[in-house]
């Protein structure tokens, strides 16, 4: 069965995309490629175990095994060495990555406290969007007694179009609470 995201998609979003965007070729439509995921561990280097927890609530929040990312380059101001491993990420295709959007926009985004709507320009200039969470417990799969210390993560939606205004009537359609005007004031 698919996602309800992906229906949602299929059913509604892409006729109000070829309505909106004048166009009749459904390819030409912008889509959700994939989601990245990602968490920069910097306490990994002192402690062994933050790698170790972030990459398990990684792995409960997406349904997948991180790749865990080691540091390319010495940088001795942050007293950090080439080769350790200082963070975890995931990319989400295909159905994990609706499912994913769709826990996100419903569940954890109205979890996040003081929540006034995500930024509308913080796209890149290439129709990926952006966003930071300062903790990963606003994941309702997450146990908090597990989980004791607050580790922020990293999304960036990838979409197939390269206009900033296609995507953010794509991301609109999923539902994403974007800031009104007046929010943003």
């Amino acid at each position: 069965m698919n996602p309800r995201l992906q229906e949602r998609y299929e059913k509604e979003i892409l006729p109000q995309l070829q309505e909106k965007l004048g166009r009749k070729n459904r390819l030409s439509l912008p889509k959700l490629e994939k989601i990245v995921v990602s968490m920069g561990v910097g306490s990994a280097m002192t402690d062994k175990k933050h790698l170790e927890e972030a990459v398990s609530a990684m792995a409960e929040i997406t349904g997948q095994k991180p790749m865990v990312c080691k540091a390319r380059k010495s940088v001795a101001a942050f007293k950090l060495r080439e080769g350790v491993a200082i963070g975890c990420k995931v990319t989400l295709r295909g159905e994990r990555m609706y499912e994913f959007l769709d826990r996100l926009i419903s569940m954890a985004l109205p979890r996040v406290r003081d929540f006034r709507g995500l930024k509308r320009n913080a796209f890149d200039g290439n129709g990926n969007y952006s966003l930071g969470l300062t903790e990963q417990l606003v994941f309702p799969e997450l146990n908090p007694d597990k989980y004791t210390r607050t580790q922020g993560m990293n999304i960036a939606l990838c979409c197939s179009t390269k206009s900033n205004e296609e995507s953010r009537e794509l991301l609109l359609g999923f539902g994403m609470p974007f800031q009104t005007d007046e929010t943003a004031a």
